[in-house]
């Protein structure tokens, strides 16, 4: 009996790992609490837009977060490589206004389509020379890199002035996804719509590479144990600087959605969505995919409610979100360590 014990035990499955769900509950609970406080056509128009806004965001910081789970990277000069993807675009989006202006949605998506292509490749081989001339001497000295990327943030600025010019440039969507469509008395924007498509897209994509592809099975025991991966015979840097690549071009993808979504384009466009892409960092858990994608959508979600109940609280409302997660979870959502 006592032989045939051990091999029984041996026999027995390993135990699930528990999931943590409650992260998960937040976005349908702060949606059905808003319900009550406004009609419901309004309901949903601020909650599909919130939805857009939230995945832009999402497409924006999921590269930053990528890097820092990986790398253990502080980029602050992520920024500059939105402001240069959606200034790319520009060299597609303004020479072949007409086709932006044909009321074919075909048209309109296969203009925007190379736009993105586009501002994508530019901003990853950027994203390949800055980690090469700019973050591989400072690696594993996070004040150096704070500095040296903040400047690099600041010579990108100007750059985009010699090149582009210091006045603001209209990008106007094109005229298949203006306007809205109507869900009852509700108006939904069509480039929102879109906006949640595409954020939707790039969520299931860098899940599915990260958990069911042996790249992402390298990235994330490159995470856990980099020198262990080195030692199979694995050439980590060169996995490492393919991920800050491609981190840049998210970010390429984001400048040109939020370039349109805000319908102008200025050089510190860049510089100002940084603050929100930290915050959302922070909230969703250092280096944590899903809940930088959960972190976007609070955010998102909780500003335009606000924006329309108490417009003076929504002002502060990002701030006083991550202190309220912070107060809950001082890791954030998903952090490394809680796995």
């Amino acid at each position: 009996m006592s032989a045939t014990l051990p091999i029984a035990q041996a026999d027995a499955p390993l135990p699930a790992a528990r999931r943590d769900i409650a992260p998960l509950l937040l976005v349908p609970a702060v949606v059905l609490a808003a319900l009550p406080f406004m009609s419901l056509p309004t309901w949903i128009t601020l909650t599909v837009a919130g939805l857009a806004m939230g995945m832009m965001i999402f497409i924006m910081a999921s590269g930053l977060t990528l890097v820092f789970g990986l790398m253990s990277v502080l980029n602050f000069g992520h920024g500059a490589f939105v402001s240069v993807g959606a200034f790319t675009a520009t060299f597609v989006l303004l020479p072949m206004r007409g086709w932006l202006e044909m009321d074919s949605l075909l048209a309109n998506l296969g203009v925007l389509g190379l736009a993105v292509l586009l501002a994508m490749v530019v901003t990853a081989l950027l994203g390949w020379a800055f980690e090469r001339i700019v973050i591989m001497p400072v690696y594993g000295q996070h004040l150096k890199q704070i500095l040296i990327t903040m400047g690099g943030m600041i010579v990108s600025e100007q750059l985009i002035n010699v090149i582009w010019g210091s006045e603001q440039i209209a990008l106007p969507l094109p005229a298949a996804l203006r306007g809205a469509v109507f869900l009852g008395e509700a108006a939904i924007e069509k480039y929102r719509l879109l906006a949640v498509v595409v954020g939707l897209v790039v969520f299931a994509a860098m899940f599915v590479t990260l958990n069911r592809t042996k790249i992402g099975l390298l990235i994330r025991a490159g995470v856990e144990n980099g020198e262990m991966v080195e030692a199979l015979g694995y050439r980590i840097r060169r996995l490492f600087v393919g991920v800050f690549a491609a981190g840049s071009a998210l970010a390429g993808l984001g400048g040109v959605m939020w370039g349109l979504y805000k319908e102008t384009l200025v050089a510190h466009m860049g510089s100002e969505i940084m603050v929100l892409t930290f915050i959302v960092i922070i909230i969703g858990g250092l280096g944590s995919v899903g809940g930088c994608f959960i972190g976007s959508l609070l955010i998102a979600l909780v500003a335009n409610y606000a924006g329309f109940l108490a417009p003076k609280v929504a002002l502060v409302s990002n701030i006083a979100l991550m202190i309220a997660v912070l107060l809950w979870r001082p890791a954030g959502l998903y952090s490394k360590g809680r796995h």
